[in-house]
This record gives C-alpha cells, sequence and structure tokens, in this order.
C-alpha cells in the first residue's frame, strides 16, 4: 500500500524470492510531488559506509545518486568547519526522471495500480499480508500504533548558481529560526536544494518564516559568495517525526515513515525506508523476523532522538565552539570511523547537555 521508497523495495524484494504483490499507489504517477534533494549520510547507517554499493550487493537494487559526497562544509553563527571524506550521497525525490522511487519503479516487474482507492481496511480482508508503505504516519496513528516525538516544517526551493557537486553545506545557527538548520544539496553543477527546516515549537509560530526564509537566503549568498537563483518553492507544515510502537500487528507491517524512518536529528530517512521494505519482504518469505530485523533500526532512531534533543539544548555560542571540532583531524576520526556507531557515540557523548537549561 505504497508505492515510494519502502514500498516498491518491498515489492522488488518479494520478486526475487517468487512472489508477485499486488501494488497500490494513491498518485497518478511515482514521484508525484515537488523535485527536492535528498542525501544518505554514511554516518546514520553505520557501520555500513557506501549504502548504494549495500543496496547493489546485498540486496539486488540498483540506485543512481547524482554525487558522492566528498565534502561538507558547515556553517555556524560565526565559524565554518570542512569535513573531508566518502560522506554520503545526493540524488533526487520527487517529480523527476532521476529520483530514486522512479528508479526503483524501472525495477519492479509488477502492475502498480495508480490512483488506487483502496482502503487499508479493504486490502486486509482481501490478501494475505498488507504491507503498508504510504509514506507517512496516518494509519499507523489511526491504529494508536504510532509515537509522535514532534512535527517539523520545511520551507525550500531549487536555485541555480555555480557549485560543487561533490560539496553539500549545512547551517547551524538558530538566528533564523530556533532549533532549526539549513542546507543546500547541489544536484548538479549549476543546480542545488536549498531548505530550511526547524520544529513546530512555539517559539517559532510566533514568527513571520518567509522573513526568516529570506534571512536565511541571503546568509547562504554571502557564504557561497555568489548571488543564488530561485526557480521554484516548496513548503511542508507539521510533518509528524516518531516511530511505530510494533513494526508488525498481525500480518500487517509498518514500513518507510509508517515504521519511522526520518531520523530526528537531520530528517533524512531513506536508507531505514528501503531497509524496512526490504526487511518486510524478507518476514513474508520466510528469511527472517520483521521484528527483530529492524531492532537496530529502532535503536539508530532513538539515538538519533538523544542527539536532537542535545542540540537543542545548545545555543549559538556552544554551536560556535562545537562545528570547529567537527572540521578537526579529531573530529573526521569519529564522523568516518568504522569500527563504531559515530550516531551512537556522539548520542552518548552529548546527553550530558541534556541536563543543560
Amino acid at each position: 500500500m505504497g508505492a515510494g521508497l519502502s514500498g516498491l523495495a518491498c515489492a522488488i524484494t518479494l520478486e526475487k524470492h517468487g512472489i508477485s504483490p499486488a501494488v497500490f499507489e494513491v498518485r497518478e504517477r511515482l514521484g508525484d510531488r515537488f523535485v527536492n534533494a535528498e542525501s544518505m549520510l554514511s554516518i546514520l547507517q553505520k557501520p555500513i559506509t557506501d549504502p548504494v554499493a549495500f543496496f547493489a550487493e546485498k540486496n539486488g537494487i540498483y540506485l543512481k545518486p547524482t554525487a558522492s559526497i566528498q565534502r561538507l562544509l558547515v556553517f555556524s553563527q560565526s565559524q565554518k568547519a570542512e569535513i573531508e571524506g566518502s560522506l554520503g550521497f545526493i540524488n533526487y525525490r520527487g517529480r523527476h526522471e532521476h529520483a530514486f522511487e522512479r528508479q526503483l519503479g524501472r525495477q519492479v516487474k509488477s502492475a502498480i495500480q495508480y490512483r488506487s482507492k483502496a482502503t487499508y481496511e479493504e486490502l486486509l480482508m482481501e490478501y494475505t499480508h498488507v504491507v503498508v508503505a504510504t509514506g507517512d504516519g496516518e494509519y499507523t496513528r489511526k491504529m494508536h500504533n504510532f509515537r509522535t516525538d514532534l512535527t517539523v516544517s520545511l520551507k525550500g526551493a531549487m536555485v541555480t548558481g555555480d557549485f560543487d557537486r561533490y560539496t553539500p553545506c549545512a547551517w547551524l545557527d538558530y538566528s533564523y529560526m530556533e532549533k532549526g538548520y539549513g542546507y543546500l544539496l547541489p544536484l548538479s553543477d549549476t543546480e542545488a536544494n536549498l531548505v530550511m527546516a526547524y520544529p513546530d515549537y512555539p517559539e517559532n509560530d510566533r514568527l513571520d518564516v518567509d522573513e526568516r526564509w529570506g534571512l536565511f537566503y541571503e546568509r547562504v549568498c554571502r557564504d557561497l559568495r555568489q548571488p543564488l537563483r530561485i526557480t521554484s518553492h516548496f513548503h511542508v507544515t507539521g510533518y509528524p517525526i516518531g516511530i511505530c510502537r510494533r513494526a508488525r500487528i498481525g500480518n500487517t507491517f509498518f514500513v518507510g515513515n509508517c515504521f519511522g524512518a526520518l531520523m530526528p536529528f537531520l530528517g533524512f530517512g531513506q536508507f531505514t525506508a528501503l531497509l524496512t521494505g526490504i526487511y518486510a519482504a524478507y518476514d513474508i518469505c520466510g528469511k527472517g523476523a520483521y521484528e527483530e530485523l529492524t531492532q537496530p533500526l529502532r535503536r539508530s532512531y532513538e539515538n538519533s532522538l538523544v542527539l536532537r534533543r542535545a542540540v537543542e539544548r545548545l545555543d549559538n555560542e556552544d554551536l560556535d565552539r562545537i562545528v570547529p571540532v567537527l572540521g578537526s583531524r579529531w573530529g573526521e576520526s569519529i564522523l568516518q570511523g568504522k569500527s563504531f556507531n559515530a550516531l551512537r557515540w556522539l548520542a552518548f557523548a552529548l546527553r550530558p547537555w541534556m541536563t543543560k537549561r
């Protein structure tokens, strides 16, 4: 139920094990939403350091990102850090021919039923198993099986300029939106996705979002030393970030954002979305137990939530002290370490900040 990343990954995996699934999609085509960029950051899926190779070699699912991330620039209010290494990948999402969902759709052999009006309750009565992959937690919440930890809003744009497609940028500066952050993900040498993400806290509700976006946009142009031309806008409000209480209920599997794929710290969740779809297929094929397979993903979510709560306790002065450390040899060794889970380590290291006022 749903032909996004998790639903299509599940369908592909089922087909590889001889099962032809029925795929239902409420929209009229794959990726039927605004065009934007997303990333798969290695820090969020350690000890796996190359998710594209992992999905190809272990699962026979082939993804074509627009670029690998070889450098990351991080800006705070008055500091800057440069981190180098194999840090992840950038890719298209949404209404674009190279979007990940379009790529997966070309690997699915089963027919996809578009503009579907079928409800979960109807499918439950007709099929032996139902994989809920609707892209949000609506059905999961309806079944009282979803814990919402916060809601977030995104205001973004596609911009044109002169970019290094292997170098995304991030801004940790609460001057624009309290406890929010911004990022720029290049999709080519001339096009990038610029986003300001912020939690829906009362202090942000009182602010003029358009005014704050304008200030953030001006900051980005200054830091990149070039005028950026905006070609399209998008604004997503009140999107819930949370996790399901039970990954499987009866013969229903919750995958993708219905499971809780979005990582609270940075909001990206493609890796987890794909894995939950694959793991649900494994269970249906008798290759593993879904609840057990997803336990490491659940722990990563909880670590990411701790990390976010700790970072939210910081102010701009704290961020100015931390950002330069990220660009140091010590910081790079933490972020790129292969022998341990950096997300878990950072969550543990920042727990003392949880008590900071």
